[in-house]
């Protein structure tokens, strides 16, 4: 089963969420506002994904961070940030039990079919 970690509104999300129901993937939704992230989850994925791939630079979240807290999440001690701000994640992540990624583009599609 795979574990699709965002936002409900976020458009990116709802086109991953429409694709994996068309390609007959089981999957789950964990809404990062509703249901919240603990810090191992997040210091996990930066551990495994890394802080470039997984911070969100290019949105709101971002542009209204402190020079403290950017200066704190490129530095890699970013694991409380993101937990307590999830909407600074790139979205949707994706937990394959075996592995995860972030983004939702033709590789990472191809890469979910075929552990699925």
């Amino acid at each position: 089963m795979v574990t699709v970690y965002g936002i409900k509104n976020c458009d990116t999300c709802r086109k991953a969420l429409k694709w994996l129901e068309s390609e007959g993937i089981e999957h789950e939704f964990h809404d990062f506002r509703k249901d919240g992230l603990d810090q191992n989850t997040v210091a996990n994925w930066l551990n495994e994904i890394g802080i470039e791939t997984l911070l969100n630079k290019r949105g709101t979240s971002w542009r209204q961070l402190s020079k403290t807290d950017k200066n704190k999440a490129e530095s890699g001690n970013a694991t409380s940030l993101l937990t307590e701000s999830p909407t600074l994640i790139k979205r949707p992540v994706f937990d394959l039990g075996n592995a995860r990624m972030v983004g939702f583009s033709a590789d990472v599609q191809e890469k979910i079919k075929a552990d699925a």
